[in-house]
């Protein structure tokens, strides 16, 4: 029997930071849209959304992106059908629209979010197909780790769907229980967090954000 050396089981690549400092590099070059996008899109990847409210509790996204877009509010992905279970759901000749879909979705949720305006809120995206889609997760894990967006890292909840006849068992999520509105999320049974106490960790987390003036 052999002897455990845990050092023979740790995979190191010297290309593969340079890789994913590349895509971030691509991602933060990529143009910025209004979340509300007109032009419907094939593709899957990764996707931040900003916010440059003037007012309300996420004022001061505004110093942050007045003048480029520097921290998101959240990032996310779309993968194409079958992912999670590693087979290609799609055939060549067909057309995945799973990132426009996601934009979409949570451009719905932001217009009925309760404290939120529609037009406080862009969005910028990389598309990863072929190869590169395996990169999707990656990229995305990486990008929150950078930035730590408030809806990924604090209020939890904003990428949820409705979970469907007879699973709303469970609690509101952090977000709804912030900004009310999406109804499906009026169904979940159980007992939510303090709406006060997530407010105020929402202005403690926004008055630690750096202005481009302080950074």
């Amino acid at each position: 029997m052999n002897i455990f050396d845990r050092s023979k089981h740790i995979y190191l690549s010297p290309d593969f930071e340079e890789i994913i400092k590349d895509t971030i590099r691509f991602f933060n070059g990529t143009p910025v849209h209004s979340i509300s996008i007109a032009e419907r899109f094939h593709g899957t990847g990764v996707y931040a959304i900003y916010s440059i409210a003037k007012t309300g509790i996420y004022s001061k996204f505004h110093l942050v992106n007045r003048t480029a877009f520097h921290i998101p509010i959240y990032i996310g992905k779309a993968v194409p059908k079958g992912w999670r279970q590693a087979r290609q759901g799609l055939s060549e000749n067909t057309r995945s629209y799973e990132l426009n879909n996601r934009i979409r979705e949570h451009s719905r949720s932001i217009n009925l979010g309760e404290g939120l305006d529609i037009g406080d809120f862009f969005c910028r995206f990389m598309i990863l197909e072929g190869k590169e889609g395996d990169l999707i997760g990656t990229v995305e894990a990486a990008l929150i780790r950078k930035y730590q967006p408030i809806w990924n890292t604090l209020i939890d909840g904003f990428g949820n769907h409705d979970p469907g006849k007879g699973r709303y068992e469970q609690a509101k999520s952090d977000w709804d229980v912030c900004h009310p509105g999406r109804s499906w999320a009026d169904k979940c049974q159980g007992v939510p967090a303090n709406q006060e106490v997530l407010l105020q960790s929402i202005e403690n987390f926004m008055a630690g954000l750096n202005s481009e003036e302080d950074a």
